[in-house]
């Protein structure tokens, strides 16, 4: 009976360790499987981040090779004026009328009749530049931006500062808009113009390295960089995900 009882115990025992063996063989699969889906895991996010690095890669490129091209264009066609128009185009394009004299008077927005004459020098060749098939797509705004110093009269505040330039920011922008779109010479430009050309006052809120040229004109062109921009956040969130 004894003898019996004993038996019983050891299959007890033999039984236990077959289920723990078992158990450790599940674990043992478990961790195989979970760890051969995390390698294919890794292998599928590392594919996804070549493909989306690649993608971004192209946009930026896309977009640098335009500038570029741009930019060259147009020192290529006003090279020879800009210093007798006393401006310049920096690397993002941006062509700075920067003589306060030939601009406006003190204080007031009429265009003045030296930039006039430049005015209708300058704009039908920038349009027609800008409005070339490889450009014309890509150009968001072209944007005419008044800037001042700092200074307002006997203004002692910097509400009314900012304010009062503000407001002769933006009517001087806007005259020179007025000049420009009414010029004949880019009638067949107009309707596309409309979509994209702009007036922008910005007061003081660029300053240049004194007041004198800061008192400025610019002309800049944005293209669809900031759409592209948003392609690469999507891409990235695609990447996280």
């Amino acid at each position: 009976m004894q003898h019996k009882k004993e038996r019983n115990y050891w299959i007890s025992i033999a039984d236990m360790m077959a289920g723990i063996m078992m158990i450790f063989l599940l674990i043992m699969v478990s961790f195989m499987l979970l760890s051969s889906k995390s390698k294919s895991h890794l292998e599928e996010q590392n594919r996804r981040y070549s493909e989306i690095n690649t993608k971004m890669s192209a946009i930026a490129k896309d977009h640098s090779d335009l500038q570029v091209e741009l930019y060259n264009e147009l020192q290529k066609e006003f090279a020879k004026d800009f210093s007798r128009w006393n401006a310049q185009i920096d690397t993002d394009n941006t062509i700075r009328f920067r003589d306060p004299e030939v601009l406006f008077d003190t204080g007031d927005k009429q265009v003045k009749k030296r930039f006039q004459n430049i005015l209708d020098d300058f704009f039908p060749r920038y349009v027609t530049i800008l409005s070339l098939p490889k450009y014309k797509e890509s150009i968001e705004e072209i944007r005419i931006e008044g800037h001042t110093s700092s200074n307002w009269e006997s203004a002692t505040t910097l509400e009314d500062r900012y304010l009062g330039n503000a407001e002769l920011s933006q009517a001087r922008a806007f005259e020179v808009l007025k000049y420009c779109f009414n010029q004949k010479s880019i009638d067949s430009q107009k309707y596309w113009l409309i979509a994209v050309l702009r007036a922008n006052g910005l007061s003081f809120a660029r300053p240049l390295q004194n007041d004198a040229i800061s008192r400025r004109v610019e002309f800049r062109v944005l293209t669809k960089a900031d759409k592209n921009l948003t392609k690469i956040l999507e891409l990235s969130k695609e990447f996280a995900h």
